[in-house]
């Protein structure tokens, strides 16, 4: 089961969050993907990525056949693979998820609050995530106010948190809410750092790098700035908080490294998807392609595998 942060009737705006060095973080981030991992090991950080992926389709030419399809891959990768962690889709979607996956481990994960950009109204962002809690959603994933928070509103921002993650915490059952910082868009480590923490004590569950919508998504040196931030939340707190990365992440060697990165970080507790999740598309194929050559020395044709 996905923990859940317990609700606060009075949670904690952040006190003033530590500069980072971006130096340092590039060249730290920058070892992550030159670790060797072969044989037994690659085989087993393949199976733990595809078990901690968030299998993604928000497009606007989605539909319930195509959800469908996705779900039934969600399930069912290949012959003897675990299934992923959750189907994310838009919340008009998530009744159709939720049929789809009955009966399964995979979580239904919705994107809300004026997805992607964040931009409407405090009521219209919880109408939207009410309707996907009401659909059935396990997991909701809200984007935050970048316009706010690059204009120095940080309390507009912390308050919207607060508010989703009371309406999930009502929900009458455990529905875990992902920040999206779309940290590409907020210009610098320090800002990342700060948006992490506010996203942290405001009660999210997870942080998430990106929307997945805009050139710079996911990247090492963003992932190890928001691990930073949820290691240290942990010390103070003693609560864990979980990681996602979305956007960019498209094959098995890049997935690798963000484990590593976890494990290095964090601790081995962050390798499960209770504590990690990688939300992507195409990322599952080339993951499955590359399980086939680990264990048969070669590789199968991506016909060969369904296709959402």
């Amino acid at each position: 089961m996905l923990l859940t942060a317990e609700p606060s009737s009075s949670p904690s705006f952040p006190a003033e969050s530590p500069a980072t060095d971006a130096v340092m973080l590039e060249m730290r981030a920058a070892q992550f993907s030159k670790r060797s991992i072969k044989s037994a090991a690659k085989l087993a950080g393949i199976d733990l990525a595809i078990a901690c992926m968030d299998l993604t389709t928000l497009e606007g030419r989605d539909s319930p056949g195509r959800v469908r399809s996705l779900c039934a891959k969600a399930i069912a990768p290949a012959p003897g693979v675990r299934s992923v962690g959750a189907v994310c889709v838009y919340p008009n979607l998530v009744a159709t998820a939720k049929a789809a996956l009955a009966g399964s481990t995979v979580k239904v994960a919705s994107v809300a609050t004026a997805f992607p950009s964040g931009l409407s109204s405090i009521d219209v962002k919880l109408q939207d995530t009410q309707a996907a809690i009401d659909a059935g959603a396990d997991e909701v994933d809200m984007v935050i106010d970048r316009g706010a928070f690059l204009a120095g509103d940080e309390e507009k921002v912390w308050r919207e948190i607060v508010e989703v993650k009371r309406l999930c915490a009502s929900a009458g059952r455990p529905v875990a809410l992902k920040a999206i910082l779309e940290a590409g868009e907020l210009g610098s480590f320090d800002a990342i750092r700060r948006a992490s923490d506010l996203a942290l004590y405001a009660g999210a569950d997870f942080i998430k790098t990106s929307t997945g919508k805009i050139p710079t998504a996911s990247t090492l040196p963003i992932a190890l700035c928001m691990t930073e931030a949820i290691g240290d939340f942990e010390r103070r707190t003693r609560a864990a908080r979980g990681f996602k990365a979305a956007g960019g992440i498209r094959n098995t060697k890049t997935a690798l490294a963000y484990l590593v990165l976890l494990k290095e970080t964090l601790d081995e507790r962050w390798l499960s998807p209770q504590l990690f999740r990688i939300g992507a598309s195409s990322l599952l194929d080339d993951l499955l392609m590359q399980r086939e050559k680990e264990l048969t020395g070669h590789y199968a044709g991506i016909d060969y595998y369904t296709r959402d």
